[in-house]
């Protein structure tokens, strides 16, 4: 079985490598960057003539693998896939499907219409933590979901690599940082509430990383600038990480020297305070379900750790947890405050794959299914919808001060489909 590889950045590599390093052959990489380019072909053992520079290349050449994994530039998703679905390939589909709701459903559509596997890389579900916590619920003895408080610690250096600096930087290049960042936990959020969402109100901004809060006599440039006591600085953000992301990020060469003359010019070498960036540091969005479940949902970058923490309110107990320290706790209620409480404390299993194992997990399920023909997994891409949906929402009630009624957004969104 052969699968291509369309964007070999940091995600695209994660399951391409997985991919072959069980028996998978690549068949091709679609690449515009050359440095990654190059590497995907060494580390892949991919041929100088299955080598491309753009899709426009690959996709004239017609069906010449199984499937494909698309990792690319969220803005480039839809028209990549639904050539690759024209094509009959079966898709791996990095997140966000696509930045526009009514791509989402395009995409779905014409995966139904064509019988084709679209995978959705929602890897939070096949994590250790999140699966435990699921099982946790389904049993029972906690009772019935009430409300879930929810947060996502981006962490600061990373926010700053990713958000201000990086790729993801805007909204017209990517996608909202809840779209991009955050479809994640809106589909973690409609999974473990078991139901769809109705309605909902959000509220973020843009608060700290812009110019009005750069320190005094700073310059656009860190090997520029004068303040080298900057938490920010560049050379403290990716010389201690050499070898490692978010340094890997940066340059494929992996010295001091290398990284200094990168940083010069590269868009990682900019000050935090006076990049183009206009996503937000930090949202709240409150969502209501279906089934009568409320829930508040918190995105930060001024956090010291990246993990998740998650508080689920039943009517038996509760339960907390976070997925940086592999841990749950689940507390039953008791009528007083004097009598002791029942708890116990789940660690949940550790794992070397990325997203907590999510990453392996995510790529054994698809090549599984690529072998059987099946063309459901439990992030198809009819369930992956859901959430964007619910992470469209959210930024248009931010953008707009008003709460809203999903119901009345899907309706308004297929007909613009």
């Amino acid at each position: 079985m052969e699968i291509a590889l369309i964007g070999a950045g940091q995600r695209g590599m994660i399951y391409a490598e997985y991919a072959y390093q069980r028996g998978i052959q690549i068949a091709a990489v679609v690449e515009p960057n050359q440095e990654r380019r190059e590497i995907a072909a060494q580390k892949l053992n991919v041929k100088k003539e299955c080598l491309f520079t753009s899709t426009e290349e690959f996709f004239k050449l017609g069906k010449i693998c199984k499937a494909v994994i698309i990792a690319s530039m969220d803005q480039d998703h839809f028209n990549q896939t639904m050539t690759a679905l024209e094509l009959d390939y079966d898709i791996l589909l990095e997140k966000p499907i696509s930045p526009n709701p009514v791509e989402c459903l395009k995409i779905a559509q014409k995966a139904k219409q064509k019988n084709r596997l679209v995978v959705v890389c929602h890897v939070l579900r096949y994590t250790a933590f999140f699966r435990t916590l699921k099982e946790v619920i389904q049993e029972g003895s906690l009772g019935r979901i009430l409300t879930i408080q929810h947060n996502e610690n981006i962490g600061n250096y990373h926010f700053a690599h990713s958000f201000v600096r990086g790729n993801w930087r805007r909204s017209d290049l990517s996608s909202p940082l809840i779209m991009q960042k955050s479809c994640h936990d809106m589909d973690i959020l409609t999974w473990l509430a078991d139901s769809p969402a109705t309605r909902v109100s959000s509220f973020g901004s843009l608060s700290y990383f812009k110019e009005e809060n750069a320190p005094k006599n700073s310059t656009t440039r860190c090997l520029d600038c004068p303040v080298t006591d900057c938490r920010y600085h560049a050379l403290k953000a990716y010389l201690p990480a050499l070898g490692s992301w978010p340094a890997t990020v940066v340059t494929p060469k992996q010295t001091e020297d290398d990284m200094r003359n990168a940083l010069k010019t590269s868009p990682y070498g900019r000050c935090v305070y006076r990049c183009d960036n206009d996503v937000c540091d930090k949202q709240v969005t409150v969502l209501e379900f279906e089934n009568d479940i409320t829930v508040t949902f918190h995105l930060s970058a001024f956090t010291n750790h990246i993990c998740r923490t998650i508080k689920v309110m039943c009517e038996n107990g509760e339960i907390r947890g976070g997925d940086g320290l592999r841990e749950l706790e689940l507390t039953k209620f008791t009528s007083n405050g004097v009598d002791q409480y029942e708890q116990q404390v789940i660690h949940t299993s550790l794992s070397s794959s990325g997203h907590g194992g999510g990453d392996s997990k995510l790529m054994e399920e698809f090549l599984t299914l690529l072998k059987t023909g099946e063309t459901q997994s439990i992030t198809s891409i009819e369930r992956s919808i859901e959430s964007h949906i619910m992470a469209y929402a959210a930024e248009l009630s931010r953008t707009t001060k008003k709460t809203i009624e999903i119901k009345e957004l899907k309706e308004n969104l297929l007909k613009e489909e």
